[in-house]
């Protein structure tokens, strides 16, 4: 099992930045991909970013391409998401997920571990 704890989420003002981290504990060594979803109230999760184990590739929505960055750092076991130019838009529940095979995908079904969330919320 891997376990997955999200924190940095909080209120923060329409064009401000906000980084958030997921910190990875148990079976690590059998996590390839590691993705941020959101969720916001009434709507579908929806990918956001992800990043293979070696940190050489990256997906990113549409969305939030330019905007948005996704790090990892393997010694701390530890994924983030530096969120820039923030929108309202972005208001939602944000989700760090992994999954045990290769390959970059955006889909949710794809990803065996689900962390609990943090809250983001974007006031205008």
């Amino acid at each position: 099992q891997v376990q997955l704890v999200e924190s940095g989420g909080r209120l923060v003002q329409a064009g401000g930045s906000l980084r958030l981290s997921c910190a990875a504990s148990g079976r690590t060594f059998s996590v390839y991909v590691t993705g941020w979803f959101r969720q916001a109230p009434g709507k579908e999760r929806e990918f956001v970013a992800g990043i293979n184990w070696s940190g050489g590739n990256t997906l990113y929505a549409d969305s939030v391409k330019g905007r948005f960055t996704i790090s990892r750092d393997n010694a701390k076991k530890t994924v983030y998401l530096q969120m820039n130019s923030l929108k309202p838009e972005a208001t939602a529940v944000y989700y760090c997920a992994a999954k045990r095979t290769r390959g970059l995908v955006a889909d949710p079904l794809g990803y065996d571990y689900w962390g609990q969330g943090t809250q983001v919320t974007i006031s205008s």
